[in-house]
């Protein structure tokens, strides 16, 4: 059983930047892809950015490339994402998550999950 802990978020003005850890309670964590995902109030959950085991790989969702950022540092069994050019409509409960097979971006192919950090963009 892996426990993830995310921390990080809170409010925040358009067009700012916030950056989430994850830490993950295992001493495999480098054998695991770590994937964000955030559900806004009345939507379903929807994929952000993946990692790969070494952290050399990354996905972005379309709707933040280019202004999030995840990476890893596996000394720590952690993992991050940066978020800057905050917009109103990034405002979620942020997850993460934890798989040991393969590097997707479907919610359902991972197998541990935290229990979400609020991020509010104030518009």
């Amino acid at each position: 059983q892996v426990q993830l802990i995310e921390s990080g978020g809170g409010l925040v003005q358009a067009g700012g930047s916030l950056r989430l850890s994850c830490v993950a309670s295992t001493r495999t964590f480098s054998s695991y892809v770590m994937g964000w995902f955030r559900q806004a109030p009345g939507k379903e959950r929807e994929f952000v950015a993946a990692i790969s085991k070494s952290g050399s790989g990354t996905e972005y969702a379309d709707s933040v490339k280019g202004r999030f950022t995840s990476s890893r540092d596996n000394t720590k069994n952690t993992v991050y994402l940066q978020m800057n050019s905050l917009k109103a409509e990034d405002t979620a409960v942020y997850y993460c998550a934890a798989n040991l097979i393969v590097f997707t971006t479907s919610a359902r192919e991972y197998d541990y999950w935290g229990q979400g950090t609020q991020v509010t963009v104030s518009s």
